[in-house]
């Protein structure tokens, strides 16, 4: 179940970044962002239950209501025209948060792989909070392209592979995924500064 609503976070991820990107309409991307995040506050709660009091397994599901509440606020926030400096705290709380949840995957559950994607998305909700927060509307473009790369690498593509049983040398992946990060993320920044103006930040668009 946790496989299916990670296939739909890639889904989000791919349409809020063309969202930050201008290809997508707010209110339209508000409504995607509803349904996605409701499925990711049910997908953990109902992990949770039925988890028997095993820590492990409400550990590992805790981490999906980041998400969830992300894009209920979100989607909340460009239907009501809120201005995004909540979402873009809310943010700086979820990246501080992934690097937990990146520590737990290392060390207590031993999944490398997923290790390296919970430090993607604590560099992406990173960005939203300088994007969102502090306002740093220069940084739109470089988010909006990490926001629909991330929304494949670890979204759709992982989700994919678990789902079909091709998931394995989760090591191997995850060394892949490290390299390619930081060859395509450092890639774009200079690809995308001969565009950032000064502008002011659309009210809570984002992931």
């Amino acid at each position: 179940m946790g496989n299916v609503g990670l296939l739909f976070v890639g889904a989000v991820l791919f349409i809020n970044g063309l969202l930050l990107l201008g290809k997508v309409d707010a209110k339209a991307g508000a409504v995607f962002n509803l349904f996605i995040g409701a499925l990711q506050v049910l997908t953990p709660t109902y992990l949770i239950f039925t988890a028997g009091d095993d820590p492990m397994k409400i550990l590992a599901a805790s981490g999906i209501y980041l998400f969830g509440f992300t894009y209920l606020y979100v989607g909340i926030g460009l239907l009501a025209g809120l201005d995004s400096t909540g979402v873009g705290y809310y943010s700086l709380f979820v990246a501080v948060s992934a690097l937990g949840y990146a520590f737990v995957n290392f060390r207590l559950l031993k999944d490398q792989a997923f290790g390296v994607i919970w430090l993607y998305w604590a560099f992406l909700w990173f960005l939203f909070f300088l994007l969102l927060g502090l306002k740093m509307d220069a940084l739109r473009e470089y988010t909006g392209w990490v926001t629909a790369i991330q929304g494949w690498v670890t979204g759709v593509i992982p989700a994919g592979l678990l789902l079909s049983g091709y998931w394995k040398h989760p090591t191997e992946i995850a060394i892949a995924l490290a390299v390619f990060g930081v060859v395509v993320f450092a890639a774009l920044w200079p690809l995308t500064r001969s565009s950032r103006q000064p502008t002011r930040a659309t009210p809570g668009a984002e992931a």
